[in-house]
């Protein structure tokens, strides 16, 4: 396979790579809500896979905002907008996960309500940016012209790396 074969086939992967990613997103706050509402209703284990989470989705859009969408945007100039839009949506998603965290340090039975509303406003933000990231972007990232970046420089992690990191922490 030329190597002109092997960019092309990275990147259609990277498409999917990014749904992937979001997926596994998507399921770890899913997994984390249930256990702070397990927690809130008196369950005496602390849900402890929150600041890892936080981790994880900064890490990807950290990777988002500082290599891939440059990237798209030097070689799709017409999604500057969507781009710009996508960043908003991040430190939205930033302001949230700081507040995530802060309280993460102090949580108890007295605020994990607090905790399950902030985690329910997550989720519903990220469903909402993920969905339309994905419509908007998998195509493009698809026909990226990845030169030597990585999947996970581009996406700031890849599932398998996310998961390792996961499970370490």
């Amino acid at each position: 396979m030329a190597s002109t074969d092997l960019d092309a086939n990275r990147a259609r992967a990277l498409g999917q790579e990014l749904v992937a990613i979001h997926d596994w997103l998507r399921t770890e706050l899913t997994r984390i809500r249930v256990n702070v509402a397990a927690y809130a209703a008196g369950s005496e284990l602390r849900p402890t896979q929150l600041r890892a989470h936080c981790a994880a989705l900064t890490r990807h859009h950290t990777g988002e905002d500082t290599a891939a969408f440059p990237a798209l945007a030097g070689q799709f100039p017409e999604l500057a907008p969507v781009l710009a839009e996508l960043r908003t949506d991040h430190q939205l998603v930033a302001d949230i996960l700081r507040r995530l965290t802060e309280l993460l340090d102090s949580i108890g039975p007295d605020n994990a309500d607090t905790v399950r509303r902030e985690l329910d406003g997550l989720a519903a933000i990220l469903e909402s940016h993920f969905r339309w990231e994905e419509r908007r972007l998998v195509q493009a990232f698809d026909e990226l012209e990845m030169g030597t970046r990585t999947g996970e420089e581009l996406l700031g992690g890849t599932v398998a790396v996310d998961r390792m990191r996961s499970a370490r922490d």
